[in-house]
């Protein structure tokens, strides 16, 4: 019989690599918790009407990318392309938005279908920072000082902010009727793609990858020259709040992002140590999307990064993120032995919960069990044979270190692991 193998681009995280993971994730998490941000989590299944309002039908990801079926009731429903929809819909129905604010993060898989490369895949891990009910560039200054806070944890220094803003609905209103102006003389210069996006979404042109277009996107009129006054001034704020803090960025008013519900700021991180995926991190904010999504009118702005991606650029950099090694290692040798030594280790952990210990399981041979014990990057290893049984004593040797084993007896052994371990 054949094997069963993983969709193409839904990968498998398998040991050690889950260890770097987990590594990064309790980085971020005690970040986020630094700055009053909370979790939540929401499905991995949305109605598809969420992701049509909210990202925009003329985007490629609605067009091209997303994993739509119907169940069995006739309902059109969606694997998540992104999290921030799920997010809003989420304050919504649960109330979280009525006259309160919201500092949230999330994590967990987005599928998009996509070609398969390094660096971008059809399952892949997002990570996801929203502030909902804030109005002003504050909050923007914030969370991309949080992301500056990222890379100097993980010690990643190749990375570039790009900034913009894209105004108001109305502002934008008015710039996409200069982009049509400019660009259905030069309807022949466009692909396929950006000929139907002209009347619908003409800013989606800017977002093309298409080589052949780069001279006539070049050309096009900046969105910056049709911002209204209010988002002038919440751009000039927010700029000189990242002066002061230090926060080197390039201003790109080409920058537009993907999504429709973007409003005023946005921005990007980039690299150039990933090849052609050079967005690390992008974000902006989404004033309108509350209200899009059938909630009162609410400020937003959020951030998302690929945990894939990051972990990629972190790698190039030259780190290596990995869980800590375990502190025991039990080696039980002997007839009756290993009841016994099971219930002391129990008894250990309730007294000793923050130590990592694990505790031989599938027999062996003492030889056997000691280079386990040495492969398991334990600080120590507990050993117990049927001399030790009898005595009621534990040898405890250092596996790391040049000192003597000792044994202690069993009432003892909490104490002497002071010697070893920080309590």
């Amino acid at each position: 019989m054949s094997q069963i193998q993983s969709i193409r681009g839904m990968g498998d995280i398998l040991p050690p690599d889950s260890a770097a993971w987990q590594a990064l994730e309790s980085v971020l998490r005690q970040l986020l918790i630094s700055y009053g941000y909370q979790e939540i989590r929401v499905p991995l299944v949305e109605r598809t009407e969420l992701f049509k309002r909210s990202i925009g039908e003329v985007t490629d990801i609605v067009e091209k990318e997303m994993y739509t079926f119907e169940d069995r009731n006739g309902n059109s429903l969606t694997l998540r392309p992104e999290i921030t929809a799920g997010i809003v819909r989420a304050g919504i129905t649960n109330g979280l938005l009525h006259n309160q604010r919201q500092k949230l993060w999330s994590t967990g898989p987005v599928f998009r279908y996509e070609k398969p490369q390094k660096g971008r895949y059809r399952q892949f891990y997002q990570f996801d920072v929203e502030a909902l009910g804030f109005a002003g560039p504050d909050v923007d200054a914030e969370l991309i000082i949080i992301t500056d806070r990222i890379w100097k944890a993980l010690g990643i220094d190749a990375i570039d902010l790009e900034l913009n803003s894209l105004g108001t609905p109305e502002s934008r209103a008015r710039y996409h009727d200069a982009l049509k102006d400019y660009f259905e003389p030069r309807r022949g210069e466009l692909d396929q793609d950006s000929q139907s996006r002209l009347h619908r979404n003409p800013m989606r042109i800017l977002d093309s990858k298409n080589p052949a277009m780069k001279n006539v996107i070049a050309g096009a009129p900046l969105i910056t020259d049709y911002l209204d006054a209010e988002s002038e001034q919440h751009f000039a704020v927010l700029c000189s709040l990242l002066d002061h803090a230090g926060i080197a960025y390039r201003l790109n008013p080409r920058l537009v992002r993907g999504l429709d519900y973007y409003t005023r700021t946005v921005f990007e991180w980039v690299t150039d140590k990933l090849g052609s995926q050079g967005a690390v991190c992008s974000g902006g904010r989404y004033d309108g999307l509350v209200e899009q999504l059938g909630g009162k009118a609410t400020p937003a702005i959020g951030w998302a990064f690929g945990v894939e991606r990051l972990l990629d650029l972190y790698r190039v950099s030259g780190g290596e993120l990995q869980a800590a090694d375990r502190d025991i290692y039990v080696v039980a040798v002997g007839a009756g032995v290993l009841q016994p030594v099971f219930t002391l280790v129990e008894r250990l952990r309730d007294s000793w919960p923050a130590l990592k210990i694990e505790m031989n399981c599938g027999g062996g041979s003492f030889k056997s069990q000691m280079k386990r014990a040495d492969r398991s990057g334990a600080a120590v290893a507990l050993i117990v044979g049927e001399e030790e049984l009898a005595s009621q004593t534990v040898a405890i040797k250092p596996l790391r270190e040049e000192t003597q084993q000792v044994c202690v007896e069993w009432p003892s052994l909490s104490a002497s692991l002071a010697e070893y371990f920080d309590s």
